[in-house]
């Protein structure tokens, strides 16, 4: 995994495709609230924002 981060950094600052970072920022901490909210009590408020 941090293989991967190293490589995604030199990519997009070899590249400058600096707009990819908030990108990815959101889609991890999207990821990361539906992995949460999968066995919580408070899954039906979540998904209701989906």
């Amino acid at each position: 995994m941090a293989a991967l981060i190293v490589e995604l950094s030199r990519y997009m600052r070899h590249r400058k495709k600096y707009w990819l970072l908030p990108v990815l920022m959101l889609m991890t901490m999207l990821g990361g609230l539906l992995v949460l909210a999968h066995g919580s009590a408070i899954a039906p408020f979540i998904y209701t924002v989906f």
